[in-house]
């Protein structure tokens, strides 16, 4: 069976095309979800793609940086599947890991995919340190309303209640008291 998973990075992109390539390229089954590649962390429909992939299987993808933006986790993915029984292919990249050509091949391009995110981090960090030095750079907006927290922990809630509460994560909850402390 062949098992199709198209990534986008964001809401404002569109997995058409994607999922079109795959379909011509005979997928039984599609995965799309719209997630960050650089991290396999929140990314159910990848999850779920492999769980689903049983041994004879293949799993698609148009490109490997669709799976992945580092080699550590497009290598264990590929562990992960390898494990299972399960192929790799690429379809637009012409990579298909039962070859030692197409092992050769997902190798390089992993590595030129982290490259390539290395480079944007440092390009950001670069003109995140331009805008400082020009003054325009106000860092990231206050999402977390740290008075409310410091008088819903002052009324006696429990963290995890507060947390919950405000939609935020327990250790935020954490560091707002130590921040009152530190005061």
């Amino acid at each position: 069976m062949k098992i199709a998973y198209a990534r986008v990075s964001s809401t404002g992109q569109n997995e058409a095309a994607q999922v079109d390539i795959l379909n011509r390229n005979g997928a039984d089954e599609v995965f799309v979800e719209k997630a960050s590649g650089t991290s396999r962390d929140g990314r159910p429909k990848l999850v779920e793609a492999i769980k689903f992939a049983r041994r004879g299987d293949v799993l698609m993808v148009t490109r490997l940086d669709r799976l992945a933006r580092s080699v550590s986790d497009l290598h264990a993915i590929s562990k992960e599947l390898e494990t299972k029984g399960v192929d790799l292919i690429a379809t637009e990249q012409n990579i298909d890991t039962t070859t030692p050509h197409g092992r050769l091949m997902f190798n390089m391009l992993g590595a030129i995919a982290e490259f390539e995110t290395d480079l944007r981090k440092d390009r950001q960090l670069e003109g995140i340190a331009k805008a400082k030095s020009e003054g325009r750079y106000k860092g990231r907006p206050v999402t977390v309303d740290a008075v409310a927290i410091r008088e819903a922990l002052a009324a006696g809630d429990k963290p995890m209640v507060v947390a919950k509460r405000f939609n935020v994560a327990r250790s935020t909850v954490y560091r707002v008291m130590g921040d009152a402390e530190a005061t």
